[in-house]
């Protein structure tokens, strides 16, 4: 088997020669810069420049010789792009490693801090202290005052989340913008038999808390639906159109279109299965149908936090994955929840407790290896497990 076939093979719920790998296909199966450096020289690999793709989150590039030795079945559409060293520039990690960075996202020194400022108002939407390992939001566009969702999506260029972009980033933008992601997609999918996965957004309840910060846009959701549903309706129609867009350009190259809402925490979801109902399942359901008729994807749905609770809602919607299993948020496990919505949905993590060796199987990452918390190491040792190593 291909690694494609074996992914697809696994998202169809039929029998692969092994369990399919995801390393670094999306974020959350990826690996914290100054963990990567320590990784390579711990396993003697060549030293090579660290790329931070995700400067918000400081992840690195997977390379090669790592994703062949652990056998990884998928690639991320954004390794089609910023392949020359024009879109880098220097920088240091938290910890004094050299790296490079998009240089569209390059960060500024500011005393005790590194800061990260809108292109377009200069204000400074997010930073990262000194001691921290990862960028924080500073500012949310809609935390005071009434929101102006007329104005979107010209004002979400000042949230951290929504302007910080990884590659391709500017690389597509402008009137010949999806021209560009065709040709990227298109010279990848030919250079590749990886599953190769499209990391689109489509985020509701997250954009809600990126722009009114989380504590504004729960009382929000409970205080004023009618305001909710009126953001959430525009949030829903922006998304659509970008989603025509980003399919019609990249759609025949990609096997997996990654959606993206953070619906969980440590004790379970954020929101009420019956909030989930009323205000996101359907626009959910409207962008994961509409990409599965757009083109022929398979729609994975990135969640952190435990989401029990939601999946048989998640499945009607449409998702056909999630990621990740969190296995260790404080409720029952995942045995049980393998057990109980294998039929419906595909999980992801239940092979790290459960059988590794089980097959028809998707295996990924729980969350982007962090360094200094031990989880770097974890994830090498998981990682030789699911390999058959």
């Amino acid at each position: 088997m291909t690694s494609r076939e074996r992914v697809l093979a696994a998202f169809a719920h039929t029998e692969t020669d092994r369990v399919a790998i995801d390393l670094s296909g999306h974020r959350s199966s990826g690996i914290s810069a100054i963990a990567y450096a320590k990784l390579r020289a711990y396993l003697g690999l060549k030293e090579i420049p660290v790329r931070v793709y995700d400067p918000v989150q400081q992840l690195a590039i997977i390379d090669e010789d790592i994703l062949k030795m652990f056998g990884a079945d998928t690639i991320e559409l954004g390794r089609g792009f910023a392949l020359t060293e024009a879109w880098w520039a220097d920088w240091v990690l938290p910890d004094g490693t050299p790296c490079k960075i998009p240089i569209w996202a390059l960060p500024e020194r500011d005393t005790d801090r590194w800061i990260l400022r809108s292109k377009k108002t200069g204000r400074i939407i997010a930073h990262m202290p000194d001691g921290c390992l990862y960028f924080e939001q500073t500012y949310w566009p809609f935390a005071e005052g009434e929101a102006d969702i007329g104005a979107m999506p010209d004002n979400w260029s000042e949230s951290m989340w929504a302007t910080i972009a990884s590659p391709p980033g500017p690389e597509i933008a402008g009137t010949d913008g999806m021209k560009k992601l065709k040709e990227g997609a298109e010279r990848l999918r030919a250079s590749t038999d990886r599953a190769i996965l499209g990391l689109f957004g489509g985020n509701l309840l997250e954009f809600g808390q990126f722009l009114y910060r989380n504590d504004n846009f729960f009382m929000l959701l409970a205080a004023e639906p009618e305001k909710a549903h009126a953001f959430l309706d525009r949030m829903t129609e922006i998304h659509l159109e970008n989603l025509e867009k980003y399919l019609g350009a990249a759609g025949n190259y990609i096997d997996i279109i990654v959606f993206g809402d953070d619906l969980g925490m440590q004790t379970g979801p954020q929101i009420s299965p019956k909030m989930y109902r009323e205000f996101f399942k359907s626009r959910h359901g409207a962008m994961w149908n509409r990409a599965k008729e757009l083109a022929d994807v398979k729609v994975n749905l990135h969640t952190c936090g435990g989401v029990r609770e939601l999946l048989p809602d998640l499945i009607e919607a449409g998702a056909d994955a999630i990621n990740p299993v969190q296995i260790n948020w404080q409720g029952d496990g995942t045995r049980g929840t393998e057990e109980r919505f294998r039929k419906g949905c595909r999980s992801v993590g239940r092979w790290l407790r459960h059988g590794a060796n089980s097959r028809g199987g998707y295996a990924g990452t729980n969350c982007p290896a962090r360094e200094g918390t031990g989880y770097h190491r974890k994830k090498r040792r998981r990682i030789r497990i699911s390999a058959g190593a």
